[in-house]
């Protein structure tokens, strides 16, 4: 009896132990950091810049290359005919699908026949029917003259046996794979067609892409090229420092477009005292053949950012931002906790530092051991009592944990728990029940024994 009562007793404090260690390991597990949560935040979102420069051109974007930041945008995601812009996604597939640009391609005169009566942009290609001339050149006639007859040539060696046709399905794949959700191709030059289309946010994801191969800001910066005697000139006159009309000499490239239904329209870039920014503009007036609004645009626009944005240090990772109360160390009692990152952001120049605010989100304390480099926390930033952006938190130095501390806290942790002190209920309960079987049991025993004392006796 005695044997199974203390069995019960044992299991129930076991049990009680191992709950409890259970319960205290789940706890320090969502003390523990998630990778994946609060990511750092690069940029803030949605900020208006105040940008106060009237455009001919009815779609507007300009982009600050170096963070990816929209300081300008008017009816960036409308539907818009790109007329030549279309040859930015020309290039991309070329580049991507001929290794070599010394390659030597033949201008064939059934090409070319295809663009008899559209009234199309010719370039140095067609003075070459029946040659043969180099990848490289047919890009430039594409790219800096905008020739529809380099376009078409390219398009019919790199489609293969499928030709333009194929071609073309191969623009459109592209375009999805970069993430367009507004964009379709007819043709790889831009003549007009209704099915023909894209946003001036599209075209600045394809662009950006372009700009990442090879030797494409080379020949769209480029003011002219040679291909034996047939000289070409650049259609953005923003690049030629004779124009004095249009001429901007921190413009970089990249691609003029006109035509009757699209108007005047132009990706382009400009780059100066550290910043570089790319403007796509759409559909301004097409009046004469020597009027571009988009250039005025362009040229009004840049020099607006950069007289009116600057990139601005908004926390330093060496810098801590607080400071956090360190658990279960004989040496540390806190720790600083500093940005996993350097943070800048552009921000116009009337923004003071009183507009932009950072709070903590930190527990209220941590348990050692931390590592330098460990995340515990983020912090929100602030613009005029809006969240703009978050970033990590990272412990700056290394905390050793106490083991005698650490003892310590697990016997607290475990003799405080609801599953221990139940137990101890019950244990108390069952041992005060043993008490009273033990005695009555004791004093049945003994009246047995002065019975059997009487009756021999007797």
């Amino acid at each position: 009896m005695k044997k199974r009562i203390f069995s019960i007793i044992s299991i129930l404090l076991v049990a009680a132990t191992a709950m409890s260690c259970a319960t205290l390991s789940a706890f320090a597990k969502s003390d523990s950091s998630d990778d994946d949560a609060n990511k750092f935040t690069a940029k803030f979102k949605d900020l208006d810049y105040g940008c106060n420069v009237k455009t001919e051109s009815d779609t507007v974007l300009l982009v600050n290359l170096d963070t990816g930041v929209t300081v300008y945008s008017k009816a960036a995601d409308k539907k818009r005919y790109p007329a030549s812009l279309t040859k930015i996604m020309t290039y991309v597939v070329v580049a991507e699908n001929v290794e070599d640009f010394s390659k030597k391609v033949e201008v064939k005169q059934s090409v070319i026949d295809e663009l008899v009566g559209t009234g199309s942009s010719l370039s140095g290609a067609s003075e070459f029917v029946g040659k043969k001339i180099t990848v490289e050149q047919l890009l430039q006639c594409m790219m800096i003259e905008s020739g529809n007859d380099a376009a078409l040539v390219l398009a019919d060696y790199v489609g293969g046996k499928s030709g333009v046709k194929g071609f073309v399905k191969m623009m459109n794949a592209k375009a999805k794979e970069l993430g367009c959700t507004n964009t379709h191709f007819v043709n790889p030059h831009g003549l007009h067609n209704k099915d023909h289309y894209t946003t001036a946010n599209d075209l600045y994801k394809i662009t950006s892409y372009a700009l990442t191969l090879p030797e494409f800001s080379k020949i769209t910066n480029s003011t002219s090229y040679e291909i034996g005697d047939y000289y070409g000139s650049s259609t953005n006159h923003m690049l030629d420092s004779t124009d004095t009309t249009y001429y901007y000499k921190y413009a970089r490239g990249i691609k003029t477009g006109t035509t009757d239904e699209a108007g005047r329209c132009l990706v382009t870039m400009a780059v100066a005292d550290g910043y570089s920014y790319l403007a796509v503009l759409m559909h301004a007036p097409y009046v004469d053949d020597e009027t571009y609004g988009t250039m005025t645009d362009a040229a009004e626009l840049f020099r607006w950012a950069f007289r009116n944005i600057e990139l601005r240090e908004i926390v330093s990772k060496e810098t801590p931002i607080c400071e956090e109360k360190v658990n279960l160390s004989w040496d540390k009692s806190s720790i600083q906790l500093c940005p996993e990152n350097d943070y800048n952001a552009l921000l116009t120049e009337d923004v003071s530092d009183s507009d932009i605010t950072i709070t903590t989100n930190v527990p209220s304390s941590i348990n050692a051991p931390v590592n330098q480099g460990d995340y515990v926390g983020t912090a929100d930033v602030y613009y005029k009592d809006e969240k703009v952006a978050t970033f990590r938190l990272l412990a700056d130095e290394k905390v050793e944990r106490s083991t005698l501390l650490y003892v310590f806290d697990i016997l607290q942790s475990v003799f405080t728990s609801m599953y221990f002190i139940g137990a101890a209920i019950i244990v108390v309960v069952l041992f005060i029940i043993y008490l009273f079987v033990v005695v009555k049991h004791n004093k049945n025993a003994k009246k047995r024994k002065r019975q059997v004392k009487h009756y021999r006796d007797m």
